[in-house]
């Protein structure tokens, strides 16, 4: 038999459980855990590229015979349900590419938390620890989000080049992901107003807008402009890539130097040309503060600001500024090298 305490202390405990639910936990309200706690906090996870991170799951009871699935449920890709670990209570099993990354914490009898190392921009999404005792299932739904930052790009072939697929492969190639809707969002909160349509990473079109004005919805209210999901191989937009952290540094060269003297000259100090979304970290998580326009590896000309100031590109808020894609003999601007 409990102490009058410990069922007080029990009845607490539930109500804060029971207050702390949200609807992005995807569970039947009607259903109460029996096995598993919902979290009360950390429900959202946050962390850079390249760290370690553990989503919490633990188990109020243990049944006697159970399996745990932890399970990548968001982004999903189409038909493919997206399992990174299975475990008895005995043995574990790990899935697809995030698999060899995946273990649990086990840092108690109950606790069936997973544990990701050095994670990737991909991880980031919302994850599912399932119990299943027989016919018997539930589950808690814990967010992992990727602090990073959301940039628009496009072709150096001009506005609107990108099928999906390319806008997929042109993000990749500037060290970066498609951003997801959520990343989008996020950034728009953070500031971001763009008035060219981009690809997202679920196959839909949006750009986002603080300040509405002629072609970009004047008479709509600020918010997340949305084409909604358009054809992956017949529809042309830009692209909104995300990236976070990078293991190396940005810094710059002064010119006035070619694009290949650009090049050159960055080999010449170990390095290489930098790509887009190597300099949106350097200037998001290193505060890169740079007032000059320099050469980068997808030859675009672009310069990073953390204090806005009267004589550097007239721009009043902080962020990487785009020259675009000047002729590559032109020697006006420096090199954005990265080691």
């Amino acid at each position: 038999m409990w102490d009058n305490v410990a069922f007080f202390s029990y009845i607490l405990y539930c109500f804060i459980f029971k207050t702390a639910y949200t609807e992005n936990h995807f569970l039947d309200k009607d259903k109460e855990l029996q096995y598993l706690l919902e979290p009360p906090v950390y429900a959202e996870i946050t962390a850079r590229r390249g760290e370690n991170v553990t989503l919490p799951c633990i188990l109020q009871t243990k049944p006697a015979h159970y399996r745990i699935k932890w399970t990548k449920v968001e982004p999903l890709h189409q038909g493919v349900e997206n399992i990174v670990l299975i475990t008895n209570g005995h043995k574990d099993k790990q899935y697809g590419t995030l698999g060899p990354r995946a273990s649990l914490r086990r840092a108690h009898a109950l606790d069936v938390s997973l544990h990701l190392i050095s994670v990737e921009l991909e991880d980031d999404g919302q994850y599912r620890c399932e119990l299943i005792n027989g016919i018997d299932d539930e589950n808690v739904i814990v967010t992992l989000r990727i602090e990073g930052v959301v940039f628009p790009y496009q072709s150096s072939r001009g506005r609107y080049r990108f099928t999906f697929l390319d806008a997929k492969d042109a993000c990749t190639g500037q060290d970066s992901t498609l951003a997801t809707y959520r990343q989008l969002y996020r950034a728009w909160t953070e500031g971001l107003d763009w008035c060219n349509a981009g690809w997202l990473n679920d196959g839909t079109v949006h750009y986002p807008i603080l300040h509405p004005r002629p072609a970009c919805g004047a008479n709509l209210p600020p918010g997340i402009r949305s084409y909604r999901a358009q054809h992956r191989t017949k529809d042309h937009y830009d692209a909104f890539c995300f990236t976070s952290t990078s293991k190396g540094s940005v810094f710059y060269i002064s010119g006035p130097l070619s694009f290949s003297e650009a090049a050159h000259a960055c080999q010449e100090r170990g390095a290489v040309l930098a790509l887009v979304g190597q300099l949106y970290s350097a200037w998001k998580f290193q505060g890169l503060d740079q007032c000059n326009g320099g050469w980068l590896q997808d030859t675009s000309v672009r310069f990073p600001i953390t204090t806005p100031r009267e004589h550097c590109g007239g721009i009043p808020q902080a962020g990487v500024v785009s020259f675009g894609f000047p002729s590559q003999s032109q020697r006006l601007y420096g090199a954005y090298c990265y080691r």
